[in-house]
């Protein structure tokens, strides 16, 4: 799987929701960029994010994914 498609995936099951991917072959990080996510506790978050990949994981595509979530203002306040 490509990280294109992880990206693709994920952002188009959650509404004003922007995914940024590294990785490739089946180990990927995502940095997700979500006001709304942000409402969620930490596990929640995951939860929601395993949820739009489970077929993937299930059949190996995916192996191992790390996330780390952003506010859109965190994201744009980066250094």
């Amino acid at each position: 799987m490509q990280a294109v498609e992880v990206k693709k995936l994920i952002e188009a099951q959650l509404a004003d929701t922007q995914v940024e991917v590294d990785g490739e072959g089946c180990n990927f990080q995502l940095l997700v960029i979500s006001d709304s996510l942000a409402a969620l506790s930490p596990v929640k978050r995951q939860q929601q994010i395993y949820a739009l990949l489970n077929e993937q994981i299930a059949d190996g595509s995916i192996h191992a994914v790390s996330m780390k979530f952003f506010t859109r203002e965190a994201w744009d306040s980066r250094p």
